[in-house]
């Protein structure tokens, strides 16, 4: 099989991790930067150059986008797509994840259970807006942010208008959130490979910090999940049509509730809590779904 990992930066241990794997089980794997392919659209005739060369032949494509790259990333992907080429998370799939509003509107009317979110864009609606959410304290987020950047804690109601004034005063979309106590600055990651949570972790926030992300210098255990957690995990990802994802949960007295879900979730964290080999399950479900076997075991 041959697989292309759609990635700006090769030395990424994500990246590193698939095209390892691949290529101990036979595959020819190339990593492209999807922000130097360039595409022909024209009536009936499909065409994606990478530096110069035609791409072709290519059987299985992981998309790894971040988001500073998701216009430009997902219609490269798109482009694939229309070549006939399988990848277990389709542009329009990642695009729905991306926007966490659209995400938590699409999950919500599964009837997934999540913390309440309100938004609104007009300065003159901001009292009544955080009166529908309830009393502080809130969380204030962009809604394209990643790996903890651009969430607030706003412990009383005057914070809170204070930092929405300030995003609409930088012209951010943003949405704004129950804070969950119970949860004591711990989240749960659930990787989901096909439809199945094969890896989980808990992270832990530092002291005095409320984000539990790894990057935020959080750690993080290998986590048992109930039944009801592997469950919302398994149906957010299919949802929104992701075969591979990063559903983050919170433990709750109302039980567990959905916070996001990443569509490139990275590996290096999940992998050594766990002690999973994630990029072997994310192989072996191009495998099973493009049908040809590796050369060797």
């Amino acid at each position: 099989m041959k697989i292309a990992v759609l990635s700006r930066n090769a030395r990424l241990y994500s990246t590193q991790r698939l095209v390892e794997v691949a290529r101990e089980r036979g595959h020819v794997v190339r990593v492209l930067d999807p922000l130097r392919c360039y595409v022909r659209i024209s009536p009936g005739e499909v065409e994606i150059r990478y530096k110069g060369k035609a791409l072709h032949d290519i059987d299985a494509a992981i998309p790894r986008i971040g988001t500073s790259s998701t216009f430009y990333g997902t219609a490269v992907l798109r482009q694939l797509e229309m070549m006939g080429v399988y990848t277990p998370n389709s542009s329009d799939a990642v695009l729905r994840a991306r926007d966490k509003l659209r995400c938590l509107q699409i999950l919500a009317a599964k009837g997934l259970d999540m913390p309440v979110t309100v938004f609104g864009d007009n300065p003159d609606d901001t009292t009544d807006v955080l009166d529908m959410l309830g009393d502080p304290p809130h969380v204030i987020k962009l809604n394209e942010g990643s790996q903890g950047t651009g969430v607030v804690l706003a412990e009383k109601r005057s914070a809170s208008q204070s930092v929405v004034e300030a995003f609409r005063g930088l012209y951010a979309n943003f949405l704004v959130q129950e804070f969950i106590a119970e949860a004591k600055g711990s989240d749960l990651r659930c990787f989901v490979v096909g439809g199945q949570v094969v890896a989980a972790m808990q992270r832990e926030a530092v002291a005095g910090e409320f984000r539990a992300n790894l990057h935020r210098g959080g750690t993080a255990v290998a986590a048992k999940l109930t039944t009801a957690e592997k469950r919302i995990a398994v149906d957010a990802a299919e949802a929104l049509g992701l075969g591979i994802a990063g559903v983050d949960l919170l433990r709750s007295k109302r039980g567990p509730l959905l916070l996001e879900v990443n569509a490139s979730p990275g590996l290096e964290g999940i992998e050594a809590a766990s002690g999973v080999n994630v990029a072997e399950h994310i192989i072996r479900h191009l495998e099973r779904h493009v049908g040809k076997t590796p050369k060797r075991a």
